[in-house]
């Protein structure tokens, strides 16, 4: 066990020197620097796709990191919310330092602040995984088959990664300027809120756009099946979630913002170091239905990568800028991301 522990801080030393000796310094080093904050405040939502977040919380990664650079016992607090819109009016609101969630509400957001004093780029990717948009209503085989008696759930309609997705989706399926086709069906629901709607078989849920490990629970039952997968939309892997943060914490808190980076470089490299030790983490942790079985099926998924990489990243920001949705198209994924991550191979 200690020989297997220390080979990981190791590895994950060895990593995070790499990703981090390609970036600029996160601030200009001044003799007169202000103290940094003795606190940050991080925000996830539900389901598999948070579990990188959900280790560096377990096993208070930020914690050690920030000791490590000599800022002493920081506390970190950790909220959970339903959608990225509202993590955004937290992060702008500065009740909040770190967001979470889907590209599109972050891509939204980073429009909507460039080139502000509240400028929000993002940190990292956490995984890149496929989203199922599941029905129970049998008549409905492609988008095309949704009538007015159905109801979408997903996270948050119009601006969720799953809500977003379906529009690009409807573009597809039904023409050009037709993206919001579907948007009129969609309904705000967390995904356990969604779940438990679409299940009962009962009300006006039909038909739920949400994320692992939900998409795969409900189609364990016979009655439900997919209609939708996101990697099919967007031709290939895609980063699902992603980390946010203001500009102003990065260069009032350099330290700090690196303990938050490394952090997460380390969660990624436990996570696919032992996959199984991590579904068993995910399950005490999140306190999810199923057996540590189930989710290793799902983290062991070849679909399913845990990466600080951010992938087609900028087919959602180039859907949103065409359709009118941010009024600021990035040249690059490297845009959207603070210069941590621009040495990966991203898209």
């Amino acid at each position: 066990m200690k020989n297997r522990r220390h080979f990981l801080q190791t590895l994950t030393s060895l990593v995070v020197a790499s990703l981090c000796a390609a970036a600029p310094a996160l601030a200009p080093a001044t003799p007169t620097a202000a103290k940094e904050v003795a606190q940050v405040r991080l925000a996830q939502q539900y389901g598999i796709g948070y579990l990188p977040l959900i280790v560096v919380e377990q096993n208070k990664l930020i914690e050690k990191h920030a000791k490590a650079a000599g800022l002493g016992d920081v506390e970190v607090s950790w909220t959970k919310f339903a959608g990225g819109n509202v993590m955004n009016d937290a992060l702008l609101s500065g009740s909040l330092d770190f967001a979470s969630g889907g590209i599109a509400p972050a891509v939204t957001l980073w429009a909507k602040t460039r080139g502000t004093k509240g400028e929000v780029k993002l940190v990292s990717a956490l995984d890149s995984m496929p989203l199922l948009l599941n029905t129970r209503n049998p008549a409905v085989r492609t988008i095309k088959d949704f009538t007015e008696k159905d109801k979408i759930a997903l996270p948050a309609a119009k601006v969720s990664i799953q809500a977003v997705t379906l529009q690009m989706a409807a573009e597809k399926a039904f023409g050009e300027g037709q993206q919001e086709r579907l948007d009129p069906l969609t309904v705000s629901l967390s995904h356990p809120d969604g779940q438990t709607a679409l299940l009962s078989g009962a009300g006006e849920i039909s038909a739920q756009f949400s994320a692992p490990p939900f998409q795969y629970q409900q189609l364990e039952k016979p009655e439900i099946h997919t209609v939708l997968n996101s990697y099919d939309v967007l031709g290939g892997p895609s980063s699902f979630n992603v980390v946010w943060t203001t500009a102003a914490f990065r260069e009032a808190n350099p330290k700090l913002y690196a303990a938050v980076f490394q952090a997460l470089a380390e969660a990624e490299q436990i996570i696919n170091q032992d996959k199984a030790a991590a579904s068993a983490l995910y399950l005490r942790a999140s306190k999810d239905k199923g057996t540590v079985a189930d989710v290793e099926k799902i983290v062991t998924d070849p679909q399913v990568e845990f990466t600080l990489t951010p992938r087609n990243v900028t087919k959602y920001s180039d859907f949103l800028y065409k359709i009118g949705s941010i009024k600021q198209k990035p040249d690059t994924w490297k845009d959207l991301f603070f210069p941590e991550v621009h040495g990966l191979a991203g898209s």
